[in-house]
């Protein structure tokens, strides 16, 4: 379902924005609490996973999960072109049923299928274990995913590209991560990358300090990852933010339900949250808001306007199961949307 842009959009180049990362397919199963214990790792993480370990967690479910197309930068993608960007997408389906369903659920939304690569495992595949406080707890089995191999990767795939969206769990393969940065830049794309997860953070510090050297112009972090990003368990999100806008970017720090820090150069703009009464699960939230901050940013919009598009979007997201925001609150969002980046 493709929808009016909030904004009229750049007519030089064919595509606004590609995003790259896994396109999973997301599983999502709410479980109570106690059902963590029988879980490894942290909750609110997320832990790769082999198949066997996937099917074990799955076959201890009351209830088979419902299932939603998945994946960081493919949530933030397929949501960018319901808010009007030309998008396409970066990333190895599997060949399978689930791999033919993500695909046609993307082109359904508006998103460009040419630039999917195709291996010949099953598709990658994300448990989500919601909690009732909203938590997700995510198990991943990157299936044909995590066979995309940096020799694929060449400026060819951005040709044509405004603007390349970049998911952090690439990091976990850092040549793979080089050759996607290092091609989008080649292709003349400006760069933005969600850092994804503390445990990205954590397992690849080293590796996101040198592309700030390299250049990001836009990094998105909620609160863990920004802390862990400089050891900082002291410091306010807004001096974080600050610091990370030193390095280059413009700094985007998620605090939930207290809403945003947005930092470039020395401006520093607090973002209000969008209250949410109801919500349900916050699985896609981030990437829900980093689409519309990206929205607002590369149609010219206003620090403070894209990020308060971003919360708005954001805001709707938690309110469903899954990842992405069903057909009719989005024809209710949509109004809302553009009426936000119409505002002088």
């Amino acid at each position: 379902m493709g929808s009016p842009s909030v904004s009229p959009s750049s007519a030089s180049h064919a595509f606004d924005l590609i995003g790259v990362g896994s396109p999973i397919m997301d599983l999502l199963a709410p479980v109570p609490e106690v059902f963590l214990r029988q879980v490894p790792g942290d909750k609110g993480g997320m832990v790769l996973v082999d198949s066997a370990e996937m099917q074990r967690i799955v076959s201890l479910l009351a209830f088979p999960p419902a299932t939603s197309t998945g994946g960081s930068a493919a949530n933030t993608t397929y949501n960018a072109a319901r808010l009007g960007l030309r998008t396409t997408f970066l990333g190895k389906l599997g060949h399978d049923d689930l791999a033919r369903r993500y695909r046609q659920s993307f082109e359904a939304a508006g998103v460009d299928g040419s630039r999917f690569k195709i291996g010949a495992q099953p598709n990658a595949r994300c448990l989500a274990l919601v909690t009732p406080d909203a938590q997700r707890t995510m198990r991943t089995d990157l299936g044909a995913a995590v066979t995309l191999d940096p020799a694929e990767i060449s400026p060819a795939d951005f040709a044509g590209v405004r603007h390349a969206h970049i998911e952090g769990y690439l990091a976990f393969n850092p040549a793979l991560a080089d050759a996607v940065l290092a091609s989008a830049r080649a292709a003349g794309c400006s760069v933005s990358l969600d850092l994804a997860s503390f445990e990205v953070v954590h397992a690849s510090r080293d590796w996101l300090l040198r592309q700030f050297d390299l250049g990001l112009d836009v990094v998105f972090a909620n609160e863990d990852e920004i802390r862990a990003l400089f050891a900082d368990r002291t410091a306010g999100y807004d001096e974080l933010a600050r610091q990370l806008a030193a390095r280059g970017p413009v700094a985007a720090v998620k605090v939930g339900r207290d809403g945003a820090w947005i930092a470039q150069g020395r401006e520093l703009h607090r973002i209000e949250p969008v209250r949410v009464p109801d919500a349900i699960d916050t699985n896609g939230a981030g990437d829900s808001w980093a689409a519309g901050f990206l929205a607002g940013f590369l149609n010219g919009l206003s620090l403070p306007r894209s990020g308060a598009l971003a919360s708005l979007v954001g805001a709707e997201t938690v309110r469903h199961l899954g990842p992405l925001i069903p057909d009719d609150p989005w024809r209710e969002l949509l109004p809302r949307a553009r009426a936000l980046a119409a505002q002088t």
